[in-house]
């Protein structure tokens, strides 16, 4: 019996790139598995980029439409709600598949060797082809250390960053998580995680399932010889203190969901100090006042959430 896959697109003002994406699914190989859905959740856009999509996929897409932004992993879960298919493929709307993108990850889950592997990712490549970032690793207070003092740059060995270069992505590997743009997952997997958990509004939820998925057993590979096109900022851009506000926020989530309390807190500690003073610096330095508008903005905000405690942090 073939495999059966649902593909989950979660939309917020993306335009024609929303469009880009089905039409580029429509082209794309399918023999030996089954498409089930295509589901795109609109978060809420004033762009009508959610309108008019039928016909723009031989398989029927289903348009979930929100009164407001839900956030990404909230609309993840709810774009999966009710499925029946073996695979869940979790795609950004800036992005393009090619002919075996869907194809060759899902013949590579089905090999019966390949069964504690839960998620599955593709290389990314930009405009011109060129790699893009495409798995990375669990981020520990080290890790954040160094990307926020820049010593990962003179110090790699003791200090690696986040996300993985080109250079260690040549070959296919098991790896600690790859980028949510393209988020292939065994459905039984994310049952049985629960899903994205919706306290990430966008950012880290990957991460952070991720790892959930790691502890229950589950690893995550990467094929490199499989690409898909990514533009990336395709929703971001749009609103880049929200941006910065958000991925503060997120990951202060997973440090306190996921470390040591001491840990945790001296990932806040340096997150409003270090961090801030660097942003800061850096923005003066570049003569852009929007740059610096868009800085104070994304770390008021953050104040503004933890001074009033809007975080769960533990589960």
């Amino acid at each position: 019996m073939i495999p059966s896959l649902d593909i989950i697109i979660v939309n917020w003002n993306t335009g024609t790139l929303l469009r880009d994406c089905l039409e580029s699914i429509s082209r794309a190989r399918t023999a030996g598995f089954r498409l089930e859905r295509v589901v795109v959740v609109d978060n809420n856009s004033a762009d009508a980029s959610a309108d008019g999509l039928e016909g723009l996929s031989e398989q029927p897409i289903s348009v979930l439409r929100n009164d407001v932004n839900q956030g990404f992993a909230a609309a993840c879960n709810q774009g999966a709600a009710g499925t029946q298919a073996d695979y869940l493929l979790f795609l950004n709307p800036d992005t393009r598949v090619f002919s075996d993108s869907l194809w060759c990850p899902l013949e590579f889950l089905e090999q019966k060797q390949n069964s504690k592997l839960g998620i599955c990712g593709v290389r990314h490549v930009d405009d011109s082809g060129a790699f893009s970032t495409s798995c990375a690793r669990f981020p520990t207070l080290r890790i954040f250390f160094g990307q926020m003092t820049g010593l990962s740059m003179l110090f790699p060995t003791w200090f690696p960053s986040h996300l993985m270069l080109e250079s260690e992505c040549l070959e296919n590997r098991e790896v600690d998580q790859i980028i949510g743009a393209f988020f292939l997952v065994r459905r039984s997997l994310f049952e049985v995680l629960g899903g994205f958990d919706p306290r990430f509004f966008v950012y880290f939820e990957e991460v952070d399932f991720s790892l959930r998925a790691r502890q229950e057993g589950f690893r995550s590979y990467y094929l490199a010889a499989t690409t898909v096109y990514h533009k990336g900022g395709g929703s971001s851009q749009q609103a880049k203190a929200a941006r910065l506000f958000y991925s503060l926020r997120s990951r202060l989530l997973y440090g306190f969901k996921h470390y040591p309390v001491l840990d945790a807190f001296a990932l806040a500690l340096l997150t409003v100090s270090i961090e801030m003073a660097a942003r800061l610096l850096a923005a003066l330095g570049s003569l852009s006042l929007s740059k610096l508008v868009e800085t104070v903005q994304g770390y008021s905000a953050l104040f503004v959430c933890l001074c009033t405690k809007r975080l769960r942090w533990r589960s």
